[in-house]
């Protein structure tokens, strides 16, 4: 027996009507989406796609770091991306406590000194979200035609807000 056990067999489970296969990877939809982490988030079915339409990146906050540009990057050139929606979401921890207080809480939980992680914490979502969106407007290997939207999804409505 191992911690997977039941995880594998819900694989099994899954695979057996399994009817996703044969996709070329490409976005189909020609959409990219930049979102959090979290569990209340669908990130296909909030926007009404589907398997094969869509790339996505998610992260803690749904930043666009680094490695989310590389992955927009990617989209672009290689995968047909033609739309970009960056969407951090209302009740985000990444933007509910301060770095310190992240801190705290994950060497209390952990027992190791943790002040010198990184969170990525966000003080204001509607400004993290524009300097994010202005990111991926600048970044030199997207090119001007490929559309850029700053989104903040409800988790409670499900809303998404745009963010100019």
């Amino acid at each position: 027996m191992t911690d997977f056990d039941d995880l594998l067999a819900a694989n099994r489970h899954f695979a057996e009507d399994f009817t996703l296969g044969g996709f070329d990877g490409k976005a189909h939809a020609g959409v990219a989406l930049v979102t959090c982490m979290d569990s209340r988030i669908d990130p296909l079915a909030m926007l009404g796609l589907k398997h094969g339409d869509a790339k996505i990146f998610r992260n803690p906050g749904g930043r666009v770091t680094p490695q989310a540009l590389e992955a927009l990057v990617l989209g672009v050139h290689l995968l047909g991306v033609e739309r970009i929606l960056v969407v951090p979401h209302t009740k985000c921890a990444m933007a509910k406590h301060s770095e310190p207080v992240l801190r705290d809480m994950i060497t209390e939980s952990s027992g190791i000194d943790a002040s010198w992680q990184s969170f990525g914490v966000v003080s204001d979502q509607v400004a993290g979200l524009r300097e994010d969106v202005r990111k991926v407007h600048s970044h030199p290997l997207i090119p001007d035609t490929v559309k850029v939207g700053g989104f903040i999804y409800d988790v409670d409505t499900g809303l998404l807000d745009p963010v100019e």
